[in-house]
């Protein structure tokens, strides 16, 4: 058992780690060989997990539940595979997917079929960003065309912003005294002014 090891992750502090902690003690693995992370999968800079990586040795077994916990970013697990397998020797099963297990794959065709699945998961990852992505952008443009304005609404003008500007335009007021009256900051009136002088002079 000493050269067994496990790795655990969920995305936030609020998640729980229960059902992967069930499936590593169900293995027999000791809680002390259990490596947990509560942070999001989108790299590979967590402090367990590095923590984890000096520990492993070449003939050492890691265990993960599933391919999305070891990460999110598909092209960063291609290259931590790699790494882990092929120069720090370490094998790797994937409870969820026993096709990714390299203790019995380890022949040349094996070691094929491992690196393809890897790449078609890769590539499925890479397009469903992509299609999210798009989707949201689809659904922001919808919203645009009903009519729904994105972003902090603007603050309605005071009423007696007109009678202040023209206060301030005939020079009975300065910028400080007007931005005051109108319960703004200054830079705030400038700028309405700017654009009621810019729409008056069209």
């Amino acid at each position: 058992m000493e050269n067994i090891y496990a790795y655990i992750r969920v995305s936030t502090r609020e998640q729980k780690e229960d059902r992967q902690m069930l499936a590593m003690q169900e293995i027999g693995i000791p809680k002390q060989r259990i490596y947990m992370d509560k942070q999001s999968g989108k790299d590979f800079n967590r402090p367990m997990y590095q923590k984890l990586l000096r520990r492993l040795r070449s003939g050492d077994l890691l265990y993960i539940k599933s391919i999305d916990r070891l990460g999110r970013n598909y092209e960063e697990i291609l290259e931590q595979w790699r790494y882990l397998t092929k120069e720090k020797r370490v094998d790797i099963c994937i409870l969820d997917m026993p096709i990714l297990d390299t203790r019995r794959h380890s022949d040349l065709l094996g070691v094929f079929i491992g690196d393809v699945l890897l790449q078609v998961l890769s590539f499925v990852a890479k397009n469903e960003r992509k299609n999210i992505r798009e989707r949201q952008q689809e659904g922001i443009a919808a919203a645009r065309r009903r009519g729904v304005n994105f972003g902090r609404p603007k603050k309605p003008l005071p009423d007696e912003f007109q009678v202040v500007y023209r206060e301030w335009r005939e020079k009975r007021m300065t910028g400080t005294e007007a931005a005051r009256a109108c319960g703004m900051a200054k830079s705030t009136f400038y700028n309405w002014a700017n654009r009621i002088r810019m729409a008056q002079e069209e």
